[in-house]
């Protein structure tokens, strides 16, 4: 683990043992009365996993969690809890994941590109830009060997993966100046998430990207510290960035399945019906997830359309030309340590010809 990953943990530490010291009641975040604890439960105590994540509960991958909440509290028979944290109240991913290695009774949203950074370096390919033609290659992935092999090298890292079957959604662009092709990209500053795979994964595309927590921005946009940012839809129009960057280009850059990860020392702590019991309803509300997130797309889109927002829809040329920028990617399989032949690996587990 890299020096700031051990501090960053230490710190971690210090403040979640004086904020998280008890577990508490409800669905919903009440602050002061919804703590998290780093001590495996007792026979009599209600189990409670608190759900920290950027989004807004409004978004589709809120209503996701709302549903799963209700599902556990439903088959548990109340004996455990799943308590949500929307908009960073916990803290930013990378925290919250560093918590995780301190055995705390906490959730996130993460994906393949955080989990090369905490260890795992062959999970990063699975937000390469491009890597994907369409959602049931996606599906096929995370039901494949190759992606239960990486599942269990993230366990010995102290993170286990509760649920993978999550959409959040194609990624597309938003920029301050108007974006028709790749070429356009070039020396933009784009607002990617705090990990190598996707700042390189549009380095390669032209931009200059630029590591933020989510939080930050709106702000960033607004003072034109940066010229854009990428993710999905309901993501873009939840934030309301599209009031400070109202150019949109549906590039669909990475099709993003999201997973949820919790600690290995914390979910081991469980009885084996409480672990079936936290998986299999999170898959459950994965499907219903997904369906919100199809039902949505359309919405926020024609929602952005109509508060001024110019959306580009690429042609199958233009497209052509992100894909064939991003090709250079593949060619820093040492630069991640990836296998040998890792690109052809994933491409052969997930069904592409």
């Amino acid at each position: 683990m890299k020096l700031k990953k051990i501090f960053a943990v230490m710190t971690a530490g210090a403040i979640l043992s004086t904020m998280l010291a008890g577990c508490g009641g409800g669905a919903s975040a009440d602050a002061g009365t919804d703590n998290a604890g780093s001590t495996a439960p007792s026979s009599d105590q209600k189990v409670t996993l608190q759900i920290g994540f950027e989004n807004s509960i409004s978004e589709p991958i809120g209503q996701g969690l709302e549903k799963w909440a209700e599902l556990v509290e439903e088959k548990s028979g109340g004996t455990m809890e799943i308590v949500l944290y929307p908009d960073s109240q916990l803290g930013s991913k990378s925290e919250l994941i560093d918590s995780m290695l301190l055995g705390e009774n906490v959730s996130t949203l993460a994906d393949g590109a955080f989990y090369a950074d905490y260890g795992v370096p062959d999970f990063g390919i699975v937000f390469a830009p491009f890597l994907f033609d369409n959602w049931d290659q996606c599906w096929t992935l995370i039901e494949s060997d190759w992606y239960k092999e990486q599942e269990a090298k993230l366990e010995e890292k102290g993170l286990k993966l509760l649920a993978s079957n999550w959409a959040y959604g194609a990624r597309h662009t938003l920029t301050v100046k108007p974006v028709n092709t790749v070429d356009d990209l070039s020396g933009m500053k784009i607002r990617v998430p705090n990990n190598e795979i996707q700042s390189l994964g549009f380095d390669v595309l032209g931009a200059a990207s630029t590591g933020m927590d989510l939080g930050d921005v709106y702000t960033a946009l607004q003072s034109k510290t940066i010229d854009g940012a990428e993710n999905p839809l309901a993501t873009l129009y939840g934030r309301k960035l599209h009031e400070v960057a109202p150019n949109l280009i549906l590039d669909g850059h990475v099709l993003n399945f999201t997973t949820w990860v919790c600690s290995a020392d914390w979910f081991n702590s469980l009885t084996e019906e409480q672990q079936s019991i936290l998986m299999e309803t999170g898959k459950e509300a994965g499907v219903y997830n997904n369906e919100v997130q199809a039902a949505s797309e359309q919405e926020y889109l024609q929602k952005m359309k109509d508060e001024g927002v110019t959306v580009v829809e690429p042609t199958e040329e233009v497209l052509q030309g992100f894909r064939d920028k991003a090709q250079t990617f593949y060619d820093m399989g040492d630069r991640f340590g990836w296998s040998n032949g890792l690109y052809d690996t994933v491409r052969a587990a997930m069904g592409a010809e």
